[in-house]
């Protein structure tokens, strides 16, 4: 049917089986479409390098008056005209969403994939640092120079804050450089995402330099070591909580993570194999072998009835909770200022290497699952070029001065 598209034709058209079609007399390919429910569409059909193409302009009602439809069916003929699809334009301009959008998107595809406790750190940097400075901008504008301005901005602690989160909770929100770099890790795996959704070609993110930091691992040294140890047994003596006395020390003589220790359950401690069978953990199931002294601990901790927990609350229920603010009165008065309840794990790994243990080991008994993240322990190896020449080099000095036990060795000289 073929008749000028108006306001009486669109109230007028009906359909009973299938959809009808009205094709305006003015502008070619206009149209509107009825549907047997009642459904009125204004449609523009043309052609396109040589084949057949229907576009949907919008249903009847606020915007879409006759007169309106006929405009955008104007407007569409022109752009076809020049060789553009306003199908592939609309959708290109779906997928020009903003970083807030992307994120929520990110955050809801992915997160049955990773740990809880990721999701949650996850979550509050898109929350606290890359909405805020990031949120408003279209993915498809954004640059390098974006991404370097707000790690800048990050390490400058534009995005720092001090808040109330309840009753009795409280965020602080730090920038700096660590965070800076952690944060636009996450930014880059987001990237990484929308690429991958065909939201962008490319990741600007990518190749962008993070700042450079100092080695954060701080080992304690046998002084430190025995400062530490009188320091736990005074406050054991003077009434401190005991098993938190016994988390500081468990955690410096197993090498154990904080969260692995304090939610560390007595039905997963094997006393037959001296190791401990962690369901989960930063790097999911694992098993931790203990040595004498530390299985000694755990053996002598009182088990309270109902609590599953080895490290249980002063209160009774659920594990012990605010370990830190104990630490930081023992190490202060240790006389170890900076010094984080993490540096005992370094400290547990440095002595193993320092001892001779093989990196492949003090990897096994930290639960690394990348070789390379026991790699920063290797310098306290000691070194076997080294080692050899203190031994030749003692040798010699020791037979030169007529010392007892030297042997000396006739080189013969090759003829």
């Amino acid at each position: 049917m073929r008749a000028k598209i108006t306001k009486r034709t669109v109230d007028a058209t009906r359909s009973e089986a299938r959809d009808a079609f009205v094709w305006d007399t003015e502008i070619k390919g206009f149209g509107l479409k009825v549907t047997p429910k009642g459904g009125r569409i204004y449609v523009l059909q043309t052609r396109l390098n040589g084949r057949l193409k229907r576009y949907t302009i919008g249903r009847h009602g606020s915007p879409w008056t006759p007169d309106a439809a006929r405009s955008e069916a104007v407007k569409l003929l022109g752009d076809i005209a020049k060789g553009t699809d306003p199908a592939e334009a609309k959708n290109a301009l779906k997928r020009d969403i903003t970083v807030s959008q992307l994120c929520d998107l990110f955050l809801a595809e992915t997160c049955d994939k990773k740990k809880a406790s990721t999701n949650e750190v996850e979550q509050s940097m898109v929350r606290r640092h890359i909405k805020p400075l990031l949120g408003k901008r279209r993915i498809r504008s954004l640059v390098r120079a974006d991404i370097e301005r707000f790690m800048a901005d990050v390490a400058a602690g534009k995005t720092a804050t001090d808040e109330r989160t309840g009753p009795r909770g409280r965020a602080r929100v730090r920038g700096g450089k660590g965070v800076a770099n952690r944060t636009e890790g996450l930014l880059v795996s987001i990237l990484n995402f929308s690429v991958q959704r065909d939201i962008r070609p490319d990741n600007p993110a990518r190749g962008v330099k993070k700042y450079r930091q100092g080695h954060r691992e701080r080992f304690l040294t046998p002084g430190e070591m025995d400062r530490l140890g009188k320091v736990l047994k005074e406050a054991e003596n003077s009434g401190s909580n005991p098993f938190a006395i016994a988390a500081i020390r468990f955690l410096a003589l197993s090498g154990c993570r904080k969260s692995e220790a304090l939610t560390l359950r007595w039905d997963w401690v094997d006393f037959d194999r001296r190791c401990l069978r962690l369901p989960d953990s930063k790097t999911g199931a694992k098993v931790v072998h203990l040595g004498a002294a530390a299985l000694r601990l755990v053996h002598d901790i009182p088990r309270l009835e109902g609590n599953p927990y080895v490290f249980p609350s002063s209160t009774g229920i659920g594990h012990i909770v605010g370990l830190q603010k104990i630490w930081s009165a023992i190490r202060l008065k240790a006389g170890l200022p900076g010094v984080r309840l993490h540096d005992l794990r370094h400290s547990f790994a440095s002595v193993g290497v320092s001892q001779g243990g093989s990196l492949y080991i003090v990897g096994r008994l930290l639960g690394h699952t990348q070789s390379r993240t026991t790699q920063r322990y290797a310098h306290l190896a000691d070194d076997p070029v080294r080692a050899s020449a203190d031994k030749i080099s003692g040798h010699i000095a020791a037979a030169m001065a007529g010392e007892e036990g030297a042997e000396i060795v006739d080189l013969k000289r090759r003829r």
